[in-house]
């Protein structure tokens, strides 16, 4: 069963194509992850898909229904979740605040506090920092907090944007290390991430993206053996 489902996905910033009508699937418990240069349009798909821009011509289809040019408000409602490059958290607003953000919609206090004590067991480092403002914690924490939040929401399909982005290599690892137990815990996720290494390491699929174009597909462990993302994206 697909989760996903995304066909001809168009998208223009004024007169510039910037995605040039991609297909992709991620189906129910899968990761799959998308790869490719800055400029790509790796950021673009996961705005597109979350509703932040409205795409100029596709198909956006969450469990069949499509959401395509859905505000993201409803676009968060209907499950889909996303955690922004930049981690972008509440820099004012304390841990628990932050986190109790990604509950909004929840009304039952009971079952926000049962979610709440899954992601500090998943978190320990924000349960030690529960009163403490966000902005003031390094990187790394910010950017646990910024999934720990997302997960607040139980998503039935989450958007990593570039998780690993700016943090210490510690931190790069104990980050996939957690996108690991949640693929085992059966989560869906739809990873975009410059570290091509890691990412496709964690991914049960994998797309590449060039110039807002998809020009490879496959199983994850076969794209990272494909001679073109070996000497373009893993070093080689």
């Amino acid at each position: 069963m697909s989760s996903l489902d995304v066909q001809g996905l168009t998208v223009f910033y004024g007169r510039t194509e910037a995605l040039k009508g991609i297909d992709l699937t991620v189906a129910e418990g899968q990761v799959v992850c998308l790869i490719g240069a800055n400029g790509a349009g790796k950021t673009t798909t996961m705005r597109a898909l979350s509703g932040l821009t409205r795409p100029r011509a596709g198909a956006i289809r969450l469990d069949g229904a499509d959401i395509a040019g859905w505000r993201p408000h409803r676009v968060a409602a209907a499950g889909m979740l996303q955690v922004p490059e930049g981690r972008q958290v509440f820099a004012e607003l304390t841990v628990a605040e932050n986190l109790a953000m990604g509950a909004w919609l929840l009304a039952d206090r009971a079952e926000t506090a049962r979610r709440q004590d899954q992601v500090l067991a998943r978190f320990p480092r924000l349960k030690e920092r529960l009163d403490q403002p966000a902005g003031s914690m390094s990187g790394g924490e910010q950017q646990m907090l910024a999934l720990g939040r997302a997960l607040m929401g139980a998503p039935r399909l989450l958007l990593l944007d570039e998780p690993s982005m700016g943090l210490a290599p510690l931190f790069v690892e104990e980050i996939f290390s957690i996108v690991a137990d949640l693929k085992r815990e059966g989560t869906t996720i739809l990873l975009v991430e410059q570290n091509a290494s890691a990412a496709l390491e964690v991914a049960d699929y994998a797309y590449v993206l060039e110039t807002g174009r998809i020009v490879l597909e496959g199983p994850a462990a076969t794209v990272a053996h494909d001679p073109a993302v070996v000497a373009a994206y893993l070093g080689g």
